[in-house]
């Protein structure tokens, strides 16, 4: 099958989008976990289709990198904004966009004519531990959980994907390929979960690592910086605007009074592809 791709990333958290506007992709979790391999593959964190919609301007379909499908990633939008702005797909500077966490709403930022950055109207979080989902009812607040044979102090949130955050340890020295695959498929997260581990450095200013479920550790997650500030709001560690620095970058995030989330970031464009990809061996040439 061929399939040409863009790679994006927001943060360095990067995405191989494919136009679906123009072309059918078949069987694409297959393709997104061909596609991701960093050793044997292109190198992702996942697979991002743009589709057409009848709700919004476009739908985002996402995939992890290992195939799963993805609900909404925040630095994944910001870069689809990007892709299709740039290529004249759309000539406005406010764009809705379908997910599967619904449809946000977007305002491009753009130099010299091209997307420079992108602010996403994350809407609320979902605070109800049921609906997160996680095993527990009600607010999921500074509760010990036990991973791994170690306690915890976690707080629940989620930005339209559950997220589990903790400020137990500074992230830096943390062998997250140990710790995180514990969390992520810990039985108090039904459909899995993204743990982020936090440093306060001031009440404007946090610094995390992430575990995503299905892609591991990535440079960046957009959705996870929105939960963190939410976290740090609800534990009163943060005043409610903030910059969250990640490995990839800095993203500034905003959770503002009538409860809304606001994140703002960059979004970049690295390469164009047409690939040859065989389902059946796992090969592209």
């Amino acid at each position: 099958m061929k399939v040409t791709f863009t790679k994006l990333h927001g943060c360095a958290n990067d995405y191989l989008y494919v136009n679906c506007l123009e072309q059918q992709l078949e069987d694409a979790p297959s393709i997104a976990r061909i596609l991701s391999d960093r050793h044997q593959g292109i190198g992702s964190d996942g697979l991002i289709l743009v589709c057409p919609s009848d709700e919004a301007d476009f739908r985002m379909e996402m995939y992890n990198a290992d195939g799963s499908r993805g609900d909404m990633c925040g630095n994944g939008i910001r870069a689809f904004a990007k892709y299709v702005a740039d290529r004249g797909l759309t000539a406005a500077d406010t764009l809705r966009i379908d997910t599967d966490a619904g449809v946000k709403v977007l305002e491009l930022h753009k130099r010299d004519g091209l997307v420079a950055g992108v602010t996403v109207d994350m809407g609320k979080p979902i605070l109800e531990g049921r609906e997160i989902p996680v095993d527990a009812d009600g607010l999921v607040v500074e509760k010990p959980l036990e991973v791994d044979g170690r306690v915890w102090t976690v707080t629940c949130v989620s930005m339209g994907n559950p997220h589990c955050v903790t400020f137990d340890e500074d992230p830096d020295p943390l062998k997250l390929q140990l710790i995180g695959p514990p969390f992520e498929h810990h039985p108090f997260f039904p459909k899995r979960v993204n743990t982020e581990f936090v440093r306060v450095d001031s009440r404007d200013h946090l610094t995390m690592r992430v575990w995503e479920r299905g892609s591991g550790e990535t440079m960046a997650c957009g959705t996870g910086a929105c939960a963190v500030l939410v976290a740090a709001v609800l534990t009163d560690r943060a005043e409610r605007k903030a910059t969250v620095s990640l490995r990839g970058g800095d993203l500034e995030i905003e959770y503002r009074e009538d409860d809304s989330v606001f994140m703002t970031g960059p979004a970049a464009e690295v390469f164009t592809a047409t690939v040859n990809v065989d389902v059946q061996t796992g090969r592209i040439s």
